[in-house]
């Protein structure tokens, strides 16, 4: 006798199981590789890094914090964290232009002349130019993050204060302004092992920090 396979019943097939949310925590690359640069700008500030050669910066700044920022700011975009990796991707910008200024700089690829007094007027204008743009973004951005635990809004008023004093002291050639520059760069340098430790920590199973009340709610 044939069998009609029409008439058999239809086994329902199981749902197929939706794909898992990736999960991880961006900040335990980019803060780690955000320090070696600050630490190194800062150093350069105090002139533990002679201030004539800024060229030692370049390895530190660009390849370090430019590249390893930019995977934070990837790794959040992949994980939805739109906010997260807007600000990693600011930051990533900063230092990977700031290595490209730095090498351009010390080797002259700027057309900057060989005289030696105007040479001195243009590099002053294309660095206070640099500093005056990242200002402005980085005041921004601060403005634009009140919402985040007071630490965050610490750490970015802490760069905004080192960026202008920096711009200061290139505008008025003050070595003092530049080294406050570099007090500001350590203190936001603080901030940023702190929120590592933060991260770290509880990515490994122990109790949040606290990192304060947001400014605006």
């Amino acid at each position: 006798m044939s069998v009609d396979p029409e008439a058999q019943p239809h086994t329902a097939e199981p749902a197929a199981s939706a794909p898992a949310t990736p999960t991880g925590n961006p900040a335990l690359v980019a803060l780690p590789t955000f320090l070696v640069g600050g630490v190194s700008l800062g150093l350069w500030l105090f002139g533990f890094l002679p201030r004539d050669l800024p060229g030692g910066l370049v390895a530190a700044v660009f390849f370090v914090n430019g590249i390893g920022v930019w995977v934070g700011s990837l790794w959040a975009a992949r994980l939805g964290q739109s906010a997260v990796a807007s600000i990693f991707a600011i930051f990533g910008a900063f230092w990977m232009s700031f290595g490209v200024l730095v090498f351009g700089l010390v080797n002259n690829l700027f057309g900057v002349s060989s005289d030696t007094a105007v040479a001195a007027t243009q590099v002053q204008s294309i660095q206070a130019t640099f500093l005056i743009a990242w200002l402005v973004v980085f005041v921004t951005l601060t403005l634009a993050t009140l919402r985040l635990p007071l630490a965050f809004t610490l750490l970015f008023v802490l760069v905004d204060a080192a960026v202008a004093l920096v711009l200061g002291g290139v505008l008025g050639g003050s070595t003092t302004l530049l080294t406050w520059g570099g007090v500001a760069v350590f203190a936001f340098c603080i901030v940023g092992i702190y929120l590592y430790f933060d991260g770290m920590d509880g990515e490994l199973g122990g109790s949040p920090r606290p990192l304060g009340r947001p400014v605006r709610r």
